[in-house]
This record gives C-alpha cells, sequence and structure tokens, in this order.
C-alpha cells in the first residue's frame, strides 16, 4: 500500500480559513493523506474565531502580522516563513486558497522548492489587475505557479482555458464555502448558543428590515469608504430598515464608518462577527450591500440579494444568474438599487429566488479525489 500523500494546506485570513476547513475535514478523515496545516496570521483574532469553530488546529502558525506593516514587508516575510515550513514539512502538495498575501507567497515558496501546487478557488478574474488591489495579480500569479486548479465554476474554468493552462489540470469542483455554509448552518441547528449574541440587536430592531453591510476592500480605502457610508446613511433614514454593519479592525475602514455612522438609530457598528453570529446575520437580513467575494457567495446560497460595492467582480456567475448586481461605490446609485430592492417586490423576488451557481456542498470530497488521483511530488 502507498504511504499517505502528505498535503500542507496554508492560509491565514478568516475567509481562507472558513472555504479551507471543510477540506482539511475531509483530508483528516481519509487515510490517503497525512494532513499539515500552517496558519500565517494574516488576519489573527478573527481567523483564530473559525480555527476554534471548526476545531482546526495549526502545525505551524507564523504570526506574520505587524501594525501598518505594508505589503512587500509582509510577502517578505511570508516567504521566508512558510519557506521553512515546507523545507520541514516536505510535502506532496501545497494546498492554497482564493487570492491573498499568503495564497500567493505559499504557491511561490513552493515552487522554489519545485513542490506542486494545488489552488481552491482557482480562476477567478475580474480583468482589471487593480479591482480588486492586490488580489488580481495574486491570483494571477498563483495561477501561472499551479499544478491542479480547482476551478468553483465553469467561468472560472474557462478564464484559465482563456489563458492557456492545460485543461487536463483544470477541474470544476464548485465552491467550498457552501461546504462551509451548510456545515456551520447544520452546527448551529444542534447548538444555537452559538449564534445567540445577535439577539439584543434582533430585538432592538424587531420589525424593521435588516440590511447587512460588509466593506474593507483596500481599492475602496478613501473616497470608495465614505460615499457607502454616505449610502448606508441615507438608507439608515428610513423607519423601516436597519443596518448591522461588522466594521473590518483595518483603521482605514474604521475611522471613516466611526465618523459617519456612529451615532445613527438605526445602525449598529459592531465588532467583527465570528463565523456562527456571520450566518446568522446573513440568514436575518433581507438583503446584503458589501464589497467583500466570499459574501457573494454566501449569501445567495440563503436566498439574499447582494448589491456589490466594486467597480468590477471576479465572480460573474452571481451576477449572470441574478443573485448580485455591481452597484460600485457611487452613493446615489447603491441609495437607489437598494431602495428598489426593499420597495419592489418582484425585483426583490426576482433575485432573492434565483439560482446559486457557486455549489452543492461537495467541494471538499471532490478536493480530496482528485490530490488522491494526481501524483504529486517534484517535477523532473
Amino acid at each position: 500500500m502507498n504511504s499517505p500523500k502528505v498535503i500542507l494546506t496554508v492560509f491565514g485570513t478568516r475567509p481562507e480559513a472558513i472555504k479551507m476547513f471543510p477540506v482539511i475535514h475531509a483530508l483528516e478523515a481519509d487515510p490517503r493523506f497525512t494532513s499539515r496545516v500552517c496558519v500565517s496570521g494574516q488576519h489573527r483574532a478573527i481567523l483564530d474565531q473559525v480555527l476554534e469553530i471548526s476545531s482546526i488546529k495549526p502545525d505551524h502558525d507564523l504570526a506574520v502580522m505587524q501594525p501598518d506593516q505594508t505589503l512587500d514587508a509582509l510577502t517578505a516575510n511570508l516567504l521566508i516563513g512558510l519557506g521553512k515550513v515546507m523545507d520541514e514539512e516536505k510535502p506532496d502538495w501545497v494546498l492554497v486558497q482564493g487570492d491573498t498575501a499568503t495564497a500567493m507567497s505559499g504557491a511561490l515558496a513552493a515552487y522554489y522548492r519545485k513542490i506542486p501546487v494545488a489552488h481552491l478557488e482557482a480562476g477567478l478574474r475580474s480583468g482589471n489587475i487593480y479591482h480588486p488591489w492586490p488580489e488580481e495579480v495574486n491570483r494571477k500569479m498563483i495561477g501561472t505557479i499551479t499544478a491542479l486548479h480547482f476551478a468553483p465554476t465553469e467561468t472560472s474554468a474557462e478564464a484559465l482555458r482563456r489563458e492557456n493552462v492545460d485543461p487536463a489540470t483544470i477541474h470544476v469542483t464548485g465552491n467550498s464555502v457552501i461546504d462551509a455554509l451548510h456545515w456551520i448552518t447544520a452546527k448551529i441547528e444542534r447548538e444555537p448558543e452559538l449564534a445567540s449574541g445577535l439577539a439584543q440587536l434582533e430585538q432592538r430592531f424587531a420589525g424593521k428590515r435588516i440590511i447587512g453591510v460588509t466593506s474593507h476592500r483596500r481599492e475602496n480605502f478613501g473616497g470608495g469608504l465614505e460615499a457607502i457610508a454616505d449610502a448606508v446613511r441615507r438608507l439608515a433614514q428610513r423607519d423601516d430598515v436597519a443596518m448591522i454593519f461588522p466594521v473590518h479592525p483595518n483603521p482605514n475602514v474604521r475611522k471613516v464608518m466611526d465618523d459617519a455612522l456612529g451615532n445613527l438609530v438605526n445602525v449598529a457598528l459592531i465588532e467583527p462577527l465570528d463565523y456562527p453570529h456571520f450566518a446568522r446575520l446573513l440568514d436575518i437580513s433581507t438583503l446584503i450591500l458589501t464589497d467583500s467575494g466570499g459574501v457573494q457567495e454566501e449569501a445567495p446560497a440563503l436566498g439574499k440579494p447582494v448589491l456589490v460595492m466594486r467597480e468590477t467582480t471576479e465572480r460573474p456567475e452571481g451576477v449572470m444568474a441574478g443573485t448580485a448586481k455591481l452597484v460600485g461605490t457611487d452613493a446615489d446609485t447603491i441609495v437607489a438599487e437598494a431602495t428598489r430592492l426593499l420597495d419592489d417586490k418582484a425585483a426583490y423576488a426576482a433575485m432573492a429566488k434565483s439560482h446559486n451557481p457557486f455549489g452543492d456542498g461537495k467541494t471538499a470530497l471532490r478536493v480530496a479525489d482528485l490530490l488522491a488521483e494526481n501524483a504529486g511530488g517534484a517535477p523532473a
């Protein structure tokens, strides 16, 4: 019998952790693998929340984040730290997810050691290297290095084919964020206390339609965030609406939102939510305003329309399916589109009932099978 393949999973942010933990669970339960986990700590507290709820215990924790760290300093620290881990573990595969500095650095460190890279959520493209920034270039760089591309949708797979990626290395697996959402929803049903922390806000806003808001994209820092804050302020003037806004810890985000929205009766600026409470927020919201990537996939799984406060999206499937709409960061446009969904029942129903194109909850098992089927090891 062949010895188990060593899979080193590398991630560092909360969104990566959410999408990685179903795959790690699948690898740990499969005798074909020895699962090893390295976290960079690119997000700290909010990463640790996901690790705890999903019972993932990292074998390595680089704790790379420092106050006001530049992207080049972060990347340098990641490359050095991840390289040392790979030299110690000597994995058959390095598995990265998405488009973060951790994912890009993990892929590059693996390439320097001729360790094949598997990329979860491969093939996302906006077509603009500055939107989202720096994520678009990160994922293009990862795609150049990757030996196994796990594309969430056929659209993502086709984007890779257009870049002349070998079609034999591209596999449409769905997105593991749907696996994670199914898992956490079932866990909350068994243990409702996991998501009871929003009860006070639910009581405070009883009878109002809740709009969930998230915003943290670097390309929106400055004028974009100020316009988003203005739109939230204007929407919150409605008597029938309340806004719940978990504010990202980045001071570039927090100061803008605190200054613009801190004293409004119908706006709750709250600390970042752990994963169960964020799933609960999606569930109780009427609609979602976001510049996040993952939320564009999660909210439709619960039948919630998404207004994407960005100029481009690397997840066009949601827009094509009708579950999401690009509205940019113009305050007038955001207010108009949200108002349309709040006041036009037919428009709301059309988005809420659209098919979610992002997965069926079985991505992790497909990924495990594909890793087992492919040889791994250093290329010749």
